[in-house]
């Protein structure tokens, strides 16, 4: 089912669906796809290595290194478009941020499964920013939650060209999110999620 973002609850996510300027967006998604250093990394998903379904590069200050699925990203240095996103973005909400993780979706067999970020070194109440670029495609969530042992249903959004979510409070907490595969034809969409990211003391 689709979903109306105004009706999430305001503790946990906030929608801004106009948060670019269009042409603003279109430049931005042109400049992440062609300067941006992307990669496929191999991950482990259930005891197995497989690649991810989806480019990735991890941008931020040096000591803003993150480990989820089996990978450590050392983050390259900053790129001057995401530190000019980053500082509307905190303008915008207050937050503070140390580092990006940008996904590329190249076509609708690129995907990400269902997950929360809540890896230690973002804290309990992780603010996460996540500003979307190119073609929409369906934002699901789900509570983590199963009364009476029943998973609740997915809500599903619609997250457009320009449009930025923030993820606040217990959201990683209280609830997974996913974007599936589709058969439907879709372009490039590429987003952008703004994390605090602290450091980990030495193993």
């Amino acid at each position: 089912m689709q979903f109306d973002p105004k009706h999430l609850d305001p503790a946990l996510f906030t929608h801004y669906s106009h948060f670019l300027a269009e042409e603003v967006a279109d430049r931005a998604l042109d400049r992440c796809w062609l300067e941006l250093e992307w990669s496929q990394r191999t991950i482990k998903l259930f005891g197995r290595q497989v690649m991810q379904p989806r480019l990735i590069a991890w941008y931020g200050d040096p000591e803003a290194v993150y480990c989820y699925s089996g990978l450590k990203l050392e983050p390259l240095p900053w790129h001057p478009l995401l530190l000019e996103l980053k500082t509307h973005i905190e303008d915008l909400t207050g937050g503070r941020f140390n580092s990006v993780l940008a996904n590329a979706y190249r076509n609708g067999r690129d995907s990400m499964g269902w997950h929360s970020d809540d890896e230690s070194e973002l804290g309990p109440q992780p603010l996460i920013a996540s500003l979307t670029l190119g073609a929409p495609r369906r934002f699901l969530l789900r509570p983590k939650s199963r009364p009476n042992g029943v998973r609740s249903a997915a809500i599903a959004l619609s997250l457009e060209h320009g449009s930025l979510l923030l993820m606040k409070g217990d959201s990683q907490q209280r609830y997974q999110h996913a974007l599936p595969r589709t058969r439907r034809p879709v372009g490039l969409r590429i987003n952008l999620t703004y994390r605090q990211v602290s450091a980990q003391p030495p193993v």
